[in-house]
């Protein structure tokens, strides 16, 4: 079998990594740029959306989302019917760093894809959907204390 996990990590790191890069000037670190995105497209999200869209552990979204407020680039802020939830807004700042994320994203796309025809881009899409759903449900498995059969 193709090793296409070991594929998938060397592009993400290779993207995380330049994305580090790019986004240093606006002292952004360590895939915080990830989190600010996510808020900027769903404002009021709540931390445990969050963790479920990206995928991480409680204490490291906790760890990150501090930084981000320390920084101003989010809020936090009260919901209004039920006070032990804190929802997640982009700030001013936030807000104004969010368009060249979003234009370094795309930009990734377009490499990432080149020499693609648009069925191989929407095939590959697709598939890559599906080795995520697949693991997801481990994710969503060990992240309540089970281990996987190997």
């Amino acid at each position: 079998m193709k090793e296409i996990l070991r594929e998938i990590g060397m592009i993400a790191r290779a993207l995380d990594s330049i994305s580090n890069i790019e986004f240093k000037e606006f002292d952004l670190t360590k895939g915080q740029y990830l989190y600010l995105v996510r808020i900027c497209e769903n404002p009021g999200i709540i931390q445990e959306q969050l963790i479920d869209m990206i995928k991480v552990d409680r204490s490291t979204a906790t760890r990150v989302l501090q930084k981000l407020v320390m920084n101003d680039f989010i809020e936090k802020k009260e919901d209004p019917h039920n006070k032990k939830i804190k929802r997640l807004f982009p700030t001013e700042k936030g807000n104004s760093v969010y368009p060249f994320i979003k234009r370094e994203n795309e930009h990734s796309d377009l490499v990432a894809l080149e020499g693609f025809t648009e069925k191989e881009a929407e095939t590959t899409f697709n598939l890559l959907q599906r080795i995520r759903k697949n693991v997801e449900k481990d994710w969503e498995s060990v992240k309540k204390g089970n281990r996987r059969n190997y």
